[in-house]
């Protein structure tokens, strides 16, 4: 897994160098927008489609989303507590929250397990974020960054905001006619799979755009170091044991395992910029758990493979 995990990491550094070189002249932030906006309305979606028309959706598919849920909760939980004895401030708080809570389970988590543990392993990356992580991040997520921010930012509803996201559209659907056992045309499959080849390297590339750092963002690490433990042993080891008293084994467990352990998601900068919190600290987050998931994921695929 090591060497998966640092070739994924040579696209993330072209994406870092790309943001101080600026080639054409063009600007991280264009690139970047230009880049996720691709992935998020065409290419994305077709990858889900295709990934969960063909999966094998069942009782584990049941058992993934649980999983989830039980990590997202104990770490916004343990967040919380972590944030009242530090005495943090509401910003910061928030920031700190949405750090701890979140894993990055479909930018990173999906081309790492498509990578260590074959192409079924998409569809575990995939219900774990769409069926899990997006719906919590849309309402509780969404209530939480208000509370500590600006709570004025919410104008429309989270249901709303949800039901706008394209590739939970393309879930649903896939979902649908999986179920029904509607067969893939093989035009169309063939169509979605040339689509869906685009996302890995972009969002991995994209990642490496949005990791920035800066002198000051030195004097926050005592600050990230909750969400340093939450997202890579507490959380992690909550899902491997519940996974375990639930009856997932072997590589579906690892799978969902290593989804827990994933570093912070990077979608969470835009929902602390919009509600005002504590954006530097976010940012000193994510990139200080993406760096440290190059030794850390290694290690908890070397622990589940024992």
């Amino acid at each position: 897994m090591l060497t998966v995990i640092l070739q994924m990491a040579g696209l993330i550094v072209c994406g870092i160098v790309w943001r101080y070189l600026k080639p054409a002249g063009l600007s991280h932030e264009q690139t970047r927008t230009v880049l996720t906006t691709l992935v998020y309305y065409l290419l994305l979606p077709a990858l889900v489609l295709s990934v969960l028309w063909k999966a094998d959706i069942g009782a584990n598919s049941v058992f993934i989303v649980l999983a989830a849920l039980v990590g997202l909760v104990v770490g916004l939980l343990l967040s919380v507590f972590s944030c009242r004895m530090c005495k943090s401030k509401s910003p910061q708080a928030g920031a700190i929250l949405l750090a701890a809570t979140f894993p990055n389970a479909t930018y990173l988590g999906l081309p790492v397990l498509e990578a260590t543990f074959g192409d079924w392993a998409r569809s575990v990356a995939i219900q774990y974020d769409l069926f899990a992580c997006t719906p919590f991040l849309f309402t509780v997520g969404i209530l939480v960054a208000a509370r500590y921010g600006d709570a004025e930012a919410i104008k429309t509803s989270m249901v709303g905001r949800l039901m706008q996201i394209p590739a939970l559209w393309a879930a649903i659907i896939a979902v649908i006619l999986n179920l029904m056992q509607v067969p893939l045309p093989g035009i169309l499959e063939g169509f979605l799979s040339l689509l869906e080849r685009g996302v890995v390297p972009l969002m991995l590339f994209s990642i490496g755009l949005s990791l920035q750092w800066s002198k000051s963002q030195w004097q926050l690490m005592p600050t990230v170091v909750p969400v340093i433990l939450l997202r890579f042993l507490i959380v992690p080891l909550v899902v491997f044991y519940f996974s375990s008293a639930i009856g997932l084994s072997g590589d579906l467990r690892s799978a969902v395992v290593i989804e827990a352990a994933m570093p912070s998601m990077v979608l969470g900068i835009v929902l602390c910029d919009r509600f005002k919190l504590d954006v530097s600290l976010y940012a000193t987050a994510v990139t200080v758990t993406t760096a440290l998931s190059i030794i850390v994921l290694p290690m908890w695929f070397r622990f589940l493979s024992t």
